[in-house]
């Protein structure tokens, strides 16, 4: 059984939203050809995106060729929206989820849901939280790496947190938003090395700021292996220790403890990673996950930890199953 809790899907439509709203900044969606769509934004090319993204039998058809028996589902981060108005991006989030669950009404044995929310307003943010786990039947959220100008250390976002912990949602993090432009515009270098630095501000914001002190039981894991966090834990540590004056001003714990308290996936694309992310984040804390259907992701799911020589063929099983742990939540079992 192989268990991936990093999966992206999107409706097969949605309204046009510039004129449901008023106002542009939206991504929409042109199905041009057969089995292929354009994610558009206001007019210009954002990405093409092939059936498997919107229809759930092609993804069935592909999971059952690579041996996934369930995917964990949540949105492409650039719907998130949280730039837009807060009541706006409400509504999409709702547009969203509710497509989402009808997904997973179809194929309850395949699919899971991680659900949408609009951030930049948590009191909607935890209302829409609490319906979709308490109504819709999801096991968590996914959320981006930061908020506008918030990180996720924010005061503001702590009801959302606290809703998460006390209905036991999952909370999947991933990078987003990251700098486009001047000395990033070139080599696709926002997803090769800005997405794994957004992923360490999100850890660092959480821990410094006491998020992960404040609610000891919430569930949280990190897209593309923790990003650069798990291999500069060693630097984040020296300057909690050598500059407590700039470090420690919200949280006076050393930042190690909560290796043991974060999850994240397996998408690191290297042996040499995955071996030293299963080292220092924890073989019970290290789940299958592959950002499937894009092009970054693991094009065969658990190829990376099939091929792992010295992992044990149990090891391998519970990266990919995740036994009592994050992954088995995700699934409600």
């Amino acid at each position: 059984m192989k268990i991936d809790i990093h999966c992206h899907i999107l409706p097969k439509s949605w309204p046009d939203l510039k004129e449901r709203y008023g106002y542009g900044g939206w991504i929409q969606l042109h199905h041009h050809c057969q089995g292929k769509a354009k994610m558009m934004k206001d007019g210009k090319l954002f990405r093409v995106i092939d059936d498997n993204c919107w229809d759930p039998e092609a993804r069935i058809k592909e999971m059952d060729a690579t041996g996934v028996t369930v995917q964990a589902l949540s949105t492409v981060p650039v719907m998130f929206s949280y730039w837009a108005k807060a009541e706006d991006t409400l509504d999409l989030c709702r547009i969203i989820n509710d497509d989402l669950a009808a997904t997973i009404a179809k194929h309850p044995t395949r699919f899971v849901g991680l659900c949408t929310l609009p951030m930049q307003a948590p009191a909607l943010a935890a209302k829409e939280l609490r319906r979709c786990v308490k109504e819709l039947g999801f096991c968590g959220v996914q959320i981006g790496s930061h908020v506008g100008d918030w990180n996720l250390d924010a005061k503001e976002l702590r009801p959302v947190f606290a809703v998460a912990e006390e209905v036991g949602a999952s909370v999947f993090i991933h990078p987003w938003d990251m700098d486009m432009g001047g000395r990033m515009s070139k080599y696709w270098l926002p997803w090769l090395v800005g997405m794994p630095g957004e992923t360490a501000v999100a850890i660092c914001s959480m821990i410094f700021g006491g998020v992960l002190e404040e609610f000891p039981h919430l569930k949280v894991c990190f897209a593309h292996g923790g990003g650069a966090f798990p291999f500069t834990i060693g630097r984040i540590e020296h300057g909690f220790n050598v500059r407590p004056d700039l470090c420690a001003v919200d949280n006076q714990v050393n930042p190690r403890k909560y290796i043991g308290q974060l999850y994240t996936d397996t998408l690191v694309h290297d042996q040499k990673a995955l071996r030293y992310l299963v080292d220092v984040i924890g073989e019970d804390r290290v789940c299958l996950g592959t950002d499937y259907p894009f092009p970054l992701g693991e094009h065969f799911p658990g190829k990376l930890i099939e091929s792992m020589p010295d992992f044990s063929d149990a090891l391998k099983v519970e990266l990919s199953e995740k036994l009592e742990t994050y992954c088995i939540v995700l699934v409600g079992q």
